[in-house]
């Protein structure tokens, strides 16, 4: 189906080792990045302070995303290389895909770790804190469905796309490219807004937004190298969601400095008011001491 293109075939058969190492690094990294998430979730075994459409949108986007590289030409065109070129050659000509492979598999597992430790029996003291509308069951079943369903309509679509009208293929992946980008936007918003109401991260990982902001431009850069112009529509989505990230990275840097702040000011209040206590229960002591003699 797929007809390799010869002189990108000659161009990806003597691949770039820094330009290999640099892809590399950046497929380990963004495995890395996710680790503090998902390690987070399962040490909390909560997922409170997740919110759902946070979690829905970045996985339909993700699904997308993946769907977006592999259905666009320039990707199917190293893809058909590989029949002619050797195997470490054809490994570096798809980190691109690798790299969005591995996050979009990273975010559906964030996806399942939702579901599983999703919070059914929210303690009493969590209901009315800062009045945040507590996700429910139904809500987490919701996200599951339909994060499965999109991904087989994607799967589909695809495939009828790349066998069946080739010629509207690029058509198909701009408009998955563009889907993943407008949700990779809405998608922080309502954790934005949910993270304000509780005032707090909760189960939201700031190790991983700490790597994932900058990252997330370094990953658009690497990817606008390897598609050029003709691939803005994958690359356009990472810097779209580094700048929300960092919104909301500094929001969540912002409660914790005020926690700890409050922490270390109760602190010396509490040292204070034992002391103040103490001088009181000795001052009659010495009072009436002092009558005696």
């Amino acid at each position: 189906m797929w007809r390799p293109d010869h002189q990108r075939c000659r161009e990806l058969a003597h691949p770039d080792i820094i330009n290999f190492s640099v892809s590399v690094f950046i497929v380990v990294g963004i495995l890395v990045s996710y680790l503090p998430q998902h390690y987070k979730i399962i040490s909390r075994r909560s997922s409170r302070g997740l919110s759902p459409m946070f979690v829905l949108l970045g996985t339909v986007s993700g699904t997308a995303s993946i769907a977006n590289i592999l259905t666009l030409p320039e990707s199917t065109r190293d893809m058909a290389c590989c029949s002619e070129i050797g195997r470490f050659p054809c490994a570096a000509a798809l980190l691109g895909v690798a790299q969005i492979g591995v996050q979009w598999s990273c975010f559906f597992f964030i996806m399942l770790l939702f579901l599983i430790f999703f919070p059914r029996n929210p303690q009493p003291d969590e209901l009315d804190e800062q009045d945040a509308e507590i996700p429910t069951w139904k809500e987490a079943i919701i996200v599951l469905a339909v994060s499965i369903a999109f991904l087989v309509i994607a799967l589909l679509g695809s495939v009828i796309f790349v066998y069946a009208a080739p010629s509207h293929l690029r058509g198909w992946a701009n408009f998955l490219g563009l889907l993943a980008t407008l949700l990779a936007a809405i998608q922080y918003v309502p954790q934005i807004i949910m993270t304000w109401r509780l005032q707090e991260t909760g189960s939201l990982s700031v190790p991983m937004m700490c790597i994932q902001t900058p990252g997330s431009f370094v990953f658009a850069a690497s990817l606008a190298v390897r598609l050029g112009t003709g691939g803005w529509s994958t690359w356009g989505l990472f810097i779209f969601t580094g700048i929300l990230q960092g919104f909301l990275l500094g929001m969540s840097l912002w409660f914790m400095w005020r926690d700890r702040k409050g922490a270390k000011s109760a602190d010396v209040h509490g040292v204070n008011g034992i002391g103040a206590n103490r001088s009181e229960e000795q001052t009659p002591l010495l009072r009436d001491g002092g009558e005696d003699r």
